[in-house]
């Protein structure tokens, strides 16, 4: 699900004790215990984990509304082997490359917990694929209000 979506929602924690939630449209899987993010407009966030690498990272299939929250361990990565590896990674299955958008870290998650998210249409006795009709008719729906909208604004 994670490589498959890859918009997540990152938390973490200001110095003020507040939450701070960035979505990171990097995400992936790096193995069985980490997942990763590219860091290209993220500075609170980096700075969050810097101070207290706690973190809270949430993946869901906006259609089904079913995903997971993973929580764990963040280490922020700007040289050395394994940001070399990274990168590698970033540019050959992601194509994302630096000299195209600046890769300015990664945030390595050791996860320590992982646990379902799911809609509570499924606690109404609703199938996956009732909750993914009515999701996918809204979207429609909204990407049909949105293009109108920007045609009478522009008329």
């Amino acid at each position: 699900m994670v490589t498959d979506q890859r918009l997540a929602f990152v938390a973490t924690v200001c110095p003020d004790g507040t939450p701070n939630l960035s979505p990171k449209g990097t995400t992936t899987v790096w193995d069985d215990d980490h997942i990763v993010f590219a860091v290209i407009r993220s500075p609170a966030t980096v700075s969050n984990l810097r101070r207290n690498p706690s973190t809270e990272i949430n993946v869901v299939d906006p259609i089904v509304r079913k995903g997971y929250r993973f929580k764990g361990v963040a280490s922020v990565l700007t040289e050395g082997a394994l940001f070399e590896r990274i990168l590698d990674f970033y540019r050959a299955e992601r194509n994302l490359d630096e000299s195209r958008i600046k890769i300015r870290s990664f945030v390595l998650v050791k996860i320590n917990e992982a646990m379902p998210v799911d809609s509570p249409a499924c606690d109404l006795g609703q199938s996956e694929e009732q909750v993914r009709e009515k999701w996918q008719r809204y979207f429609n729906w909204l990407q049909r209000n949105i293009a109108a909208t920007r045609r009478n604004e522009t008329s």
